[in-house]
């Protein structure tokens, strides 16, 4: 397998440099100052058993990338930017590359069955940070993700390939197991990620309020109206264990959620309309009032336009502009 991992933030450049580190065959896809850095210096992944250099081959284009028939595609793209590298990944590579998804949300994997078969997900659990160009933070160590996968729709016996890629990834300091139920997981992980939107607006203090609790019912109540399973939150943390153990590494600078470091890099949108948001679509679709998850999704949005920095609001304050 030969890996091009479209998207080298914080996820995609952790889990594309641990597989190149562990002698696998991988291809960077960045943007901007992150990708000239990373071509002229090297990806910098830094974690708390060391820090490596690793000469990853990096592309801005993805049509310069020279496709064999042996690849395999990780999107590591934030939500919002998903239809765009799939619309350019369609144009140069053949319908029957497989793409997985290796995304927070529920949404990534239909938008990629639009163009490509085979496509999986990914439950993502990999703390990480990318807040400076060339450089990801590894936090969990010795165990630096938990990435099980599965095909999309689900598929009756087994999938070479998921195999293939749990293998690779299980061999590079991850655990990854195939799960034919992948999105009975992934929803699970949104009902999580629903605090990222408190984490971005609030920080810290944010984490425990009461304004995560009240995300999480809007959702679940949403989940259960729409008759979408999901694995119950003991299972999620039997899944988890303590198989992760997120530490500061050392001269390196330890970020918030995905969409706290969206909004710290200024980038001007975050994944919100995919996880606050997607739970209000499944209100509006099934009638379920979602107050809370609204207030969310608009009051990050703002801050993204405004390219404020993270954490800057007091939960007492957005509790109250919920109350008026």
């Amino acid at each position: 397998m030969r890996f091009i991992v479209f998207g080298a933030g914080a996820v995609g450049g952790v889990v594309g440099g641990r597989l190149f580190e562990h002698g696998h065959d991988v291809v960077l896809v960045a943007r901007g100052e992150h990708a000239r850095v990373m071509a002229t210096d090297g990806l910098t992944l830094a974690s708390a058993t060391g820090v490596a250099e690793l000469d990853v081959p990096v592309t801005e284009r993805v049509d310069k990338v020279a496709w064999t028939g042996e690849e395999v595609v990780l999107l590591a793209v934030k939500s919002q930017d998903s239809e765009e590298a799939l619309r350019q990944l369609a144009a140069v590579a053949p319908s029957s590359t497989p793409v997985v998804c290796m995304q927070n949300g529920v949404a990534n994997e239909r938008l990629a069955l639009r163009r490509f078969s085979p496509v999986y997900g990914i439950c993502v659990m990999c703390p990480a940070t990318f807040l400076k160009p060339g450089v990801v933070v590894a936090e969990s160590s010795p165990v630096t993700a938990l990435l099980d996968i599965g095909r999309y729709p689900p598929a009756d016996g087994a999938d070479a390939i998921a195999a293939g890629v749990a293998d690779a990834l299980s061999g590079s300091t991850m655990e990854s197991v195939v799960r034919p139920d992948i999105m009975h997981w992934k929803y699970a992980k949104l009902l999580r990620n629903l605090a990222n939107g408190v984490d971005a607006l609030c920080g810290p203090a944010g984490r425990s309020s009461e304004l995560v609790t009240m995300a999480r019912q809007e959702g679940e109540a949403c989940l259960a109206t729409a008759g979408i399973s999901y694995a119950s939150q003991e299972e999620d943390d039997a899944r988890r264990g303590h198989r992760l153990h997120p530490t500061e590494v050392v001269g390196y600078e330890r970020g918030g959620s995905s969409t706290w470091q969206s909004l710290a890099r200024s980038e001007g949108s975050t994944e919100v309309d995919y996880l606050n948001g997607e739970v209000v679509l499944l209100g509006r679709l099934h009638g379920v009032p979602t107050p809370v998850n609204e207030l969310l999704q608009r009051l990050v949005n703002q801050m993204a336009r405004a390219r404020s920095r993270p954490g800057t609001m007091r939960p007492e304050e957005v509790l109250s502009l919920l109350s008026a």
